[in-house]
């Protein structure tokens, strides 16, 4: 039954044990709680970064929060003394010689790990080989002799006989469907030969020369008129400007024409 029941009862006469929960460890973090947050405003002072400390996240610079924790320090009392000043070799140590590291401490030159010999040791001086071993066994015939006596090797039951397969020497299916498909492409390239002809013709010489003819009449009706005009060097109208443009445009493309139809082969429309 419920503590806080206002109704009057027995069972309120002996109050229930209150049973405490468990404490539970206390939280410790593992970074130092001296140390600025990320991207903290606070512990600028000596600060080559003004703005903002600790952008890295893992700084060991620590700041005590109660140093200035009033008013703060008079104005100027931040400024660095001008009498200290860092020194030549204050924080490092010069490097020693190689003499030095010889005579003090000569294990700094010795290698970590040492490399595995791959040639083999040199033979003492004193170790005679062994000479003078004559054997009068006859390696040839005794291979031989091995050879003939050695029992004949198990064949294998279980591999396959190719020669006895049911489709062994006849042609496999899938070159059969390419070769169909192959004999299809060449007759379909076939008809479409046979349906198709050729909508132009070669021109004949006797038409390309009377062409020809036709437009040196031309040019030289064009030019004649050309000639004409070519004294004015004034051209104070538009009409004149544009008569003598029109004349060397027209000029120009004779001269093209001519010149193309004074190839070898020449083909037009078999309609024309």
């Amino acid at each position: 039954m419920a503590i806080f029941d206002t109704e009057e009862s027995i069972y309120n006469i002996i109050p229930p044990k209150i049973i405490a929960p468990p404490k539970l460890p206390m939280h410790r973090s593992k970074h130092k709680g001296n140390l600025p947050p990320t991207a903290s405003t606070l512990g600028q002072s000596g600060s080559t970064l003004p703005m903002v400390t600790n952008l890295s996240g893992n700084s060991d610079k620590t700041f005590d929060r109660r140093r200035d924790r009033s008013m703060g320090k008079a104005p100027g009392s931040y400024a660095p003394d001008t009498q200290s000043w860092l020194k030549k070799k204050t924080r490092s140590s010069s490097v020693p010689s190689l003499p030095q590291i010889k005579r003090d401490h000569p294990e700094l030159l010795q290698p970590s790990k040492l490399r595995s010999k791959n040639k083999p040791k040199i033979p003492n001086k004193d170790d005679q080989p062994i000479m003078n071993l004559v054997s009068s066994k006859n390696f040839i015939v005794a291979n031989a002799v091995e050879v003939i006596l050695a029992a004949p090797k198990k064949r294998n039951s279980a591999s396959k006989d190719y020669l006895h397969k049911e489709d062994y020497g006849q042609v496999p299916k899938y070159l059969e469907s390419i070769r169909q498909d192959i004999a299809a492409e060449y007759e379909y390239i076939s008809q479409m030969h046979q349906k198709e002809e050729s909508p132009v013709r070669l021109m004949t010489e006797e038409e390309k020369q009377v062409l020809i003819q036709g437009l040196k009449a031309k040019w030289e009706s064009v030019n004649h008129e050309y000639q004409a005009i070519t004294h004015i060097t004034k051209l104070d109208t538009a009409g004149k400007i544009k008569r003598k443009e029109g004349m060397e445009a027209e000029l120009g493309q004779i001269e093209k024409d001519i010149e193309r139809l004074s190839k070898k082969a020449i083909y037009v429309d078999r309609d024309s």
